[in-house]
């Protein structure tokens, strides 16, 4: 435990309180396979040539001297171009890569190609528990998006849990992270309903035991007790924003950190079968966590379908006036995003007295 931690000193924080279908599918896949052909073409025949070029040079210096020992080579006529295959077969290869969409798996930091994780998805409007989480936890803002630990001042480690069960899905959600980031430990990750969410002691609460998967900021992985190294330490006191990716199908689950992919850091979650949720924890007092994107991917065509319809109809009252059959009115009442508890005013009363 440091001072800074349990202090009970205000500190400053941040205020971030049919046939037709099947014809377009056809076409677009056909389009699509004809690009990307057409990219690989291209990239393979520019190692033909770059190959071509490399051999002709080769032979035509076949028999000069050393490199120490030449004299220095006069600048060639402007009709005359140089071989020069390296630069031309490297963007043949980022332009087949990026087309294609071939992914590397493997723990170096990338920052993002192109769009962001699951662009091609929905929102996915889930928020933070009211009911699974610390007495030292509060919640405030939109659909209860925005999480302060410790108000006063930290006696221990408090955690929350999110509403989103991951499993079986493609899930992708951004943490802004205020810039008091110090402490013992702050945690990004997911678990079980069996992991704990509050402890009187300050710990590695996220990955204690088997129910836990997270990211610490001090760039450690924790699960079943174990840390071991993943990233460079946060800054302290500096504000960041953490990507989590979720993926239920191939069992991954994936960390950015400022734009850039840290890497996969845990592997077999396919494989549990109890529901996982996100969950987030701090030791630190007045530390603050908003959930300020959340996207996943599309299930089958009738989850995209709804997707759109829910584009313009926003509450549960313009969805009963459609008057449509119950099993479709429940179905498309589950994608609206009015089904959390919002913040009484004596509650946003507390918050705003303690906090700001």
């Amino acid at each position: 435990m440091t001072i800074q931690e349990g202090r009970n000193a205000k500190q400053p924080t941040s205020h971030s309180i049919g046939s037709g279908s099947h014809l377009a599918t056809s076409t677009s896949t056909t389009n699509n396979t004809s690009r990307s052909n057409g990219v690989l073409s291209a990239f393979f025949g520019s190692l033909t040539a770059g190959a071509s070029a490399a051999r002709s040079a080769s032979h035509h210096n076949h028999h000069q001297p050393s490199a120490e020992q030449q004299e220095p080579i006069p600048t060639p006529p402007q009709h005359q171009q140089p071989a020069i295959a390296v630069p031309v077969v490297e963007e043949a290869a980022a332009a087949a890569v990026a087309m294609v969409g071939v992914a590397s798996d493997n723990n170096n930091q990338q920052p993002f190609r192109g769009e962001r994780p699951l662009q091609n998805g929905c929102e996915d409007k889930w928020s933070w528990s009211k009911r699974d989480r610390s007495k030292e936890v509060w919640l405030s803002g939109a659909n209860n998006r925005t999480v302060h630990f410790h108000p006063n001042w930290s006696k221990g480690t408090a955690g929350i849990r999110g509403t989103r069960v991951l499993n079986n899905g493609r899930y992708y959600w951004e943490l802004s992270v205020s810039q008091r980031v110090f402490g013992t430990s702050m945690m990004f990750g997911i678990g079980t309903k069996k992991a704990r969410l509050h402890v009187n002691a300050f710990t590695n609460l996220l990955g204690e035991d088997k129910n836990g998967w997270g990211l610490s900021h001090k760039g450690l992985l924790w699960h079943g007790g174990i840390a071991r190294n993943y990233t460079k330490r946060f800054k302290e006191n500096q504000a960041t924003r953490i990507g989590i990716l979720f993926d239920g199908v191939a069992g991954t689950l994936t960390y950015y950190k400022d734009d850039v992919c840290l890497g996969i850091a845990f592997r077999g979650l396919n494989e549990i079968r109890e529901p996982l949720y996100p969950v987030v924890c701090s030791t630190a007092a007045k530390t603050e966590m908003v959930l300020t994107e959340s996207r996943r991917d599309f299930v089958n065509l009738q989850d995209r379908c709804r997707a759109v319809i829910i584009k313009h109809i926003k509450t549960r009252e313009k969805l009963d006036r459609l008057n449509l059959p119950y099993c479709i009115t429940n179905y498309l009442a589950e994608a609206l995003s009015d089904c959390t508890t919002p913040v009484t005013p004596l509650e946003q009363q507390l918050i705003d007295y303690y906090l700001f």
